[in-house]
């Protein structure tokens, strides 16, 4: 019994690994493909073509970075890795510290401030928790599905159906919830509230300190 289980899981051992298909060619094709589709919407509109480069550019360094917002806050307690989360950590940063920037330019000029100040109230909060839900379920985001299907992931293809089919309902009744609920809660612009020093430095301040938990939690025993 014990030399037949030996010559088993040597013959399992020896089984040569499976040869790696060769996808070069396909890359050539693909990126040829995307090169001449380019140059026909440059006949049509240089802004047309611009977009679509970009598009294809964003495209790639998401796929290669394997950035989610929804892996960034789900990995934490699945993995214990915090990699993303630092990374949209970071990215929330730089964008809050480039709209500041905007921002006070254009009220110090006494112009308005620039950009879409949304009211807050339970819809932002019952928003993002069935978002939430429905992205861990999905398997990622929007951004992260769409990158999946790229990938062929069944799972996602299915969830991208249904993602179009929620925000075609969502489109819906959207008037229905703006007019009733949305215009109800009170739009919250930090610097109003609590004056731009301490809304530009009390959000770098909590960044920082969400950024160093997350490197903590990282990097502890367990």
């Amino acid at each position: 019994m014990a030399q037949s289980e030996v010559s088993l899981k040597s013959r399992i051992k020896s089984k040569p690994a499976a040869k790696k298909k060769n996808q070069i060619g396909y890359g050539i094709a693909l990126l040829a493909l995307i090169i001449v589709f380019g140059w026909y919407l440059s006949t049509v509109a240089t802004s047309v073509a611009l977009r679509w480069m970009i598009g294809i550019a964003f495209g790639f360094i998401l796929q290669r970075s394997r950035f989610c917002f929804t892996a960034a806050m789900r990995d934490p307690f699945l993995t214990g890795s915090t990699s993303l989360l630092r990374a949209v950590i970071i990215a929330i940063l730089v964008a809050m510290i480039g709209f500041s920037a905007v921002q006070f330019a254009a009220v110090s000029a006494g112009e308005a401030v620039p950009g879409n100040i949304s009211p807050v109230g339970i819809h932002t909060l019952l928003g993002g928790i069935i978002f939430g839900i429905g992205a861990v379920i999905a398997g990622g985001c929007a951004s992260g599905t769409l990158m999946r299907v790229g990938e062929a992931y069944v799972m996602n293809m299915v969830a991208l159906v249904f993602f179009v089919i929620g925000s075609g309902f969502g489109a819906y009744i959207f008037g229905w919830v703006k007019d009733n609920i949305v215009r109800s809660s009170p739009a919250v612009f930090l610097p109003d509230v609590l004056g731009w020093p301490l809304a530009f430095f009390g959000q770098i301040l909590v960044l920082f300190g969400l950024y160093w938990l997350a490197f903590w939690w990282d990097y502890r025993e367990v």
